[in-house]
């Protein structure tokens, strides 16, 4: 049985879809990545559904969701908020809760407000502080060609972040941290998922590019809370990711009751990337619990 709809929350409505095989299981909400990004990608992790029923949806602002434009809405307080308007909603007594990218400083920021009911969190390619993954990139930069670093650099510095020259060097990029395939996976479905974004909600709260944090999350740094984590953790990266392995065991050393696993041919696109190695890797811990 699959279910889609559209939740009340603070402001507008949030599109979701509840996969559900008759599983008496406790389900898992999956957070997607951004900001302003869709699940649109993450539907592959429907299959997760065999055990235990699955909950996507597309945050306010962006994807099939409502997409008010009062700027002020785009802050994580309300994002906390609204997770746990689709918990109550959904009437969601129990939950796991799986978040990638930015999806995980959500996780976080959620379960610090210290929510009943939650039995794990997977942390799939966190990022937990802004700048340690500003420190990691300015790493990672140094791993590429000089001219292109030079050219992310210039962009930065002179506001031309959307000029055609940014956008071939910030590729260069992503195909070494960000998603390895040498074909797209599903061309034609990525390419639909594109419409789904709302880069002004990036821009306010990250900022023009993923190198530099100019947004409203640029002091975001919950690593001195992370031993308030008490339910069993699942960290993950790839080998090759921009969440980069050693923050993310670093991130896992803080936390009790924790494990952590690297997908070893693998950026930050796991779910892509090794899609069965990965969906494996979360049902097993999900079905540990």
């Amino acid at each position: 049985m699959n279910q889609e709809g559209y939740i009340e929350v603070t402001e507008g409505r949030v599109w979701y879809q509840l996969h559900n095989k008759n599983s008496n299981e406790t389900p898992v909400i999956i957070l997607h990545g951004g900001p302003g990004s869709s699940c649109y990608s993450l539907q592959g992790l429907s299959a997760l559904a065999k055990d235990r029923p699955v909950i996507l949806y597309d945050q306010l602002g962006c994807g099939r969701s409502d997409r008010p434009t009062d700027t002020s809405l785009w802050k994580l307080e309300r994002f906390v908020e609204e997770l746990a308007q689709i918990r109550e909603a959904l009437k969601l007594e129990e939950v796991h809760i799986l978040g990638h990218s930015w999806g995980t400083t959500l996780a976080a920021a959620y379960y610090l407000t210290k929510p009943s009911g939650v039995k794990s969190i997977i942390f799939s390619s966190p990022c937990l502080s802004a700048p340690l993954w500003e420190q990691d990139q300015a790493r990672n930069l140094k791993k590429l060609p000089l001219e292109v670093q030079e050219t992310i650099k210039r962009c930065e510095e002179n506001g031309m972040t959307e000029s055609p020259e940014f956008k071939k060097a910030i590729s260069e990029f992503n195909k070494r941290f960000v998603c390895r395939l040498e074909t797209e996976p599903d061309p034609e479905w990525v390419k639909q998922g594109s419409q789904y974004r709302n880069p002004e909600i990036y821009n306010l709260m990250w900022g023009p590019s993923e190198f530099s944090v100019k947004g409203n999350l640029k002091y975001f740094d919950c690593t001195k809370r992370l031993n308030e984590i008490s339910c069993p953790t699942l960290y993950t990266c790839g080998r090759y990711d921009e969440a980069t392995p050693e923050s993310t065991e670093y991130f896992s050393r803080l936390t009790q009751n924790s494990k952590f696993h690297i997908f070893e041919n693998s950026a930050h696109m796991a779910y892509f990337e090794e899609k069965e190695e990965y969906l494996k890797v979360m049902g097993d811990f999900l079905n540990s619990i």
